[in-house]
């Protein structure tokens, strides 16, 4: 991964370059209407209040518990016992991400949903607690995925199945499960090859409606190979660059493929 340095340079450089959050200047309608009703919605939904409690309630957990680690590991600790307030302030997206993925969900209204990451469930609880939609999640480490089972209790979230397992083993077989996938979120694996595996897996299950969500995609050098591949995939119409996650489009509308960068 970046050095904290190395991340702060390109950060800077994305900030300079990237469209204002306003939508000023941005020459595409939908991505227009993205900036005034999804990113710029302050609205502050009941939901929020219920998870950001569950958030501080793991960040205070002092309980320890093992990991297995299948993706690029933690930055921070590099033994399997962890202490859960550990996991959750290392793992966790930011409020800011988290509730940006419940309004995406509120506006496209998904029927599927697919995240790949459980963690501790706050980002899960997020994309469940927005509508009616089922929430299919994968988790690798099954002393997590009990973690995040009360995490979703706490939050009075009950639409989500935890699969359990190395998502080499366990994506391909649920995915044939499903009629389709409408939205993912992809937050497992930050290395390349993996994460290509996974969007070309989610692709057989995508049509031009569906909405990937891609988690760090400015992390390390291969996260960054991993999106600019991505970006140039043929059935890639529209893609959406908020620094720290990268929003892919399938819609067959759009002509011309687009690369905004946002600041948000």
């Amino acid at each position: 991964m970046f050095s904290a340095v190395q991340l702060g340079i390109k950060y800077l450089r994305y900030y300079i370059t990237a469209s204002n959050g306003k939508g000023h200047g941005v020459h595409s309608p939908f991505v227009f209407t993205f900036i005034q009703k999804i990113l710029n919605d302050h609205t502050a939904y009941p939901a929020y209040r219920r998870i950001e409690q569950a958030r501080r309630n793991l960040l205070n957990d002092p309980t320890v518990i093992n990991v297995d680690d299948f993706g690029a590991g933690s930055v921070v600790a590099k033994t399997k016992s962890r202490s859960v307030a550990v996991i959750a302030g290392s793992s966790l997206k930011p409020a800011k991400y988290s509730q940006l993925l419940f309004r995406m969900v509120k506006y496209f209204k998904p029927r599927t949903i697919v995240e790949l990451g459980t963690s501790l469930g706050i980002t899960t609880a997020y994309l469940a607690a927005a509508g009616p939609s089922g929430v299919i999640t994968f988790e690798g480490a099954t002393e997590v995925a009990g973690i995040a089972r009360q995490t979703l209790s706490a939050c009075e979230v009950t639409n989500v199945q935890i699969v359990e397992g190395n998502f080499d083993d366990t994506l391909e077989p649920e995915l044939l499960k499903l009629g389709s996938v409408d939205l993912a979120f992809i937050d497992g694996n930050h290395r390349k090859e993996p994460t290509l595996r996974y969007f070309h897996q989610l692709l057989s299950k995508a049509d031009e409606s569906s909405v990937f969500v891609f988690d760090d995609i400015h992390w390390s050098k291969e996260m960054e190979a991993a999106w600019k591949e991505i970006q140039h995939d043929p059935r890639v119409t529209l893609t959406i660059d908020l620094f720290f996650i990268g929003i892919v489009f399938f819609r067959k509308e759009q002509k011309a493929r687009q690369h905004f960068s946002i600041r948000f």
